[in-house]
């Protein structure tokens, strides 16, 4: 039974976009080892608190997150 533990910084995505990750993750793992790995395949996103995350030694906030964001172009998979 695969498990897929996703963190992110809180505040960052949107619900529907946590529910997207979900799906993709899920269907990914189904894509390696077949659809009979569906119904137990879990997936847990956890959010971060606001600068408990850190880069090179710098605190990471949800406000240096969505900036990053909005200066990065969406890519469509």
């Amino acid at each position: 039974m695969p498990l897929v533990n996703v963190k992110l910084i809180e505040g960052v995505f949107t619900p529907a976009q946590k529910q997207e990750m979900v799906r993709k993750l899920t269907d990914t793992m189904v894509s390696i080892e077949g659809e009979n790995l569906r119904p137990l395949t879990l997936v847990i996103i956890e959010e971060v608190k606001s600068g408990d995350w850190g880069v090179g030694g710098d605190p990471v906030t949800t406000n240096d997150a969505l900036a990053l964001r909005l200066a990065s172009p969406k890519v469509n998979a």
